[in-house]
């Protein structure tokens, strides 16, 4: 059984559309790429020129999943891709610039896009910084107040801050950047962030690679700001039970009572009706690498 499924003039089957991906909420594959349809418009401001690495679940959440980055030859040709190096080769990556080809990656049970934190036309330079609050436990006030002190942090250093549910256990402190650095010093910028509220915050904060020796503490993963790396695309549904999105959030949100799975499928488009994207014109606020390292060295020696 399939339907014949038409987005902004492309077209494509959807193959048993009646499939049900989510059993815990009867959300079905139909559901899933209606949703990337419809949350197109803001979403892919977000999304347009990046790398895409594709989460499958072509069975359901509760069946084994695979993560995937090269397009495979039966895509359709309209579906833009984007050939990247790699350690020993290179990538064929799909590149989501529209609500067709979201829609389509639902189709063939991509759950969760995964994003590139630079752009395809400056794959080595990122735009984006992003720290993960990733807990320990299941404690999330923990994680809140991490994402308290990173954006008093982030304030004091004059860096525009943007945060996001992941959909899973935590948030996303996002940095636009103005590309002008290239990954090595980016990372290295986000080494610092992430040890300066380590050494701030000992007993909450932690920066310890190796679970076993963070115990209870928040975890700021700042080592996915490397090439080749991907973080969990704004409004992407992910593969839990709820069917949670990530979603982006203002800073008194995710500061007051919003939690990492609040947002799913089933309310998603009631918010969205609701309230304008937090993160609408990010680029436009993107700083110099140079610029937040200069000011985070001087706000360490000031509190020599």
């Amino acid at each position: 059984m399939s339907e014949r499924i038409e987005i902004a003039g492309r077209a494509f089957d959807l193959s048993h559309p009646d499939k049900v991906l989510f059993p815990a909420t009867g959300a079905t594959k139909y559901d899933l790429v209606d949703h990337y349809a419809r949350v197109a418009e803001v979403a892919l401001p977000h999304w347009r020129g990046r790398p895409v690495s594709m989460e499958r679940y072509p069975d359901g959440v509760e069946a084994e999943g695979f993560f995937q980055k090269n397009a495979p030859d039966y895509f359709p040709r309209w579906i833009k891709r984007f050939e990247l190096p790699k350690e020993g080769g290179t990538v064929d990556h799909v590149v989501a610039d529209d609500a067709a080809t979201m829609a389509y990656l639902a189709a063939q049970g991509c759950i969760t896009p995964h994003l590139g934190l630079s752009r395809v036309d400056r794959p080595e330079h990122p735009d984006r910084l992003i720290l993960d609050l990733d807990p320990s436990d299941d404690d999330f006030a923990k994680v809140r107040e991490g994402a308290r002190r990173a954006k008093r942090l982030l304030d004091r250093i004059g860096a525009p801050a943007f945060v996001q549910t992941t959909g899973s256990r935590g948030f996303h402190v996002v940095v636009p950047l103005d590309r002008s650095a290239d990954f090595e010093a980016a990372r290295a910028l986000a080494h610092g962030l992430a040890g300066r509220l380590a050494e701030d915050a000992p007993d909450l904060l932690t920066i310890e690679q190796r679970k076993e020796k963070r115990g209870d503490r928040v975890f700021v993963d700042w080592l996915r700001n490397a090439y080749g790396q991907t973080a969990v695309a704004p409004y992407a549904v992910r593969a839990r039970a709820q069917a949670p999105v990530a979603t982006p959030l203002d800073w008194d949100e995710a500061l007051g009572g919003t939690g990492p799975q609040d947002y799913t499928l089933a309310n998603i488009f009631r918010r969205l009706g609701q309230k304008a994207d937090p993160w609408r014109g990010i680029a436009r606020h993107g700083i110099a690498v140079a610029t937040l390292r200069e000011r985070l060295e001087a706000a360490a020696k000031s509190c020599e």
